[in-house]
């Protein structure tokens, strides 16, 4: 928990660097996710890092705002209030860093094994602590993208590759799909040289090629046949296709 928590302050750290110097304008200009600016990207990021505090430090708050928006009554980015809503991006990046220190702390103090009431089904600690990492590598990509920015390249992306592939099932159940029983094996080269491997050897279906545009697939910021990953196998191909680690449904677009 404290190294991936680390790794998760990492990546703060490198959408830092991308934001820190924006302008107005820029806070403003629509990024490369469709219907999303920059200042909506960071408040999306915090309130649903907000959200995450709460489920670890106030499940009773946490339980009505997960009621309400079941309910549909509001949205996630209600969830800090309309006075965060209106912050410039400057202030609004000020609120983001103050929350998302106070989430990292308290992610710090949970067992890894600790089970988590989240906005979908229950969730390890480790694991919401990973899906906090994904959304902000996919999100900082996103601006990164859109301002023609370079934007690290690290073994912090083992978490992404982690999370794509242990979520191969729920890809199709967010769709309202049976999952396969046959299983998909994956190996990808890291950034730093190695290679990480998921799934049986002996399997007919894989994908094989680098982390990053695997990360990239199952994120939906690149679309499989758009990729350089070598995939063998219906099933493999599938599930390629349809790759979305995130509890929400599915969008028409290639964005989320």
């Amino acid at each position: 928990m404290q190294t991936l928590c680390d790794d998760l302050v990492a990546e703060t750290d490198a959408l830092t660097d991308i934001v820190k110097e924006f302008s107005d304008e820029q806070w403003l200009q629509p990024t490369v996710a469709e219907g999303w600016d920059t200042l909506e990207t960071i408040l999306h990021l915090g309130a649903t890092d907000l959200a995450c505090y709460m489920a670890v430090d106030d499940p009773v708050a946490f339980g009505s705002l997960r009621e309400s928006l079941a309910k549909g009554e509001i949205s996630v980015h209600d969830a800090p209030g309309i006075e965060v809503r209106e912050k410039s991006g400057p202030k609004l990046w000020e609120w983001f860093i103050e929350g998302r220190t106070q989430m990292v702390e308290a992610l710090r103090k949970l067992d890894p094994k600790q089970r988590i009431v989240w906005l979908g089904p229950e969730i390890g600690a480790l694991s919401l602590a990973t899906s906090r990492l994904l959304e902000t590598w996919t999100h900082s990509h996103d601006i990164a993208d859109t301002f023609g920015r370079s934007y690290p390249q690290t073994d912090r992306l083992r978490h992404i590759a982690h999370i794509g592939f242990v979520t191969r099932a729920f890809s199709y159940v967010n769709r309202g799909l049976a999952a396969p029983s046959e299983p998909v094996r994956v190996e990808l080269d890291a950034p730093s040289g190695e290679t990480w491997v998921w799934g049986p050897e002996e399997s007919a279906n894989s994908v094989t090629g680098s982390a990053y545009e695997f990360c990239k697939v199952v994120t939906r910021r690149t679309p499989v046949a758009d990729s350089r990953l070598e995939i063998q196998g219906e099933l493999a191909w599938q599930w390629m296709e349809i790759a979305q680690p995130w509890i929400e449904p599915p969008r028409i677009s290639d964005q989320a």
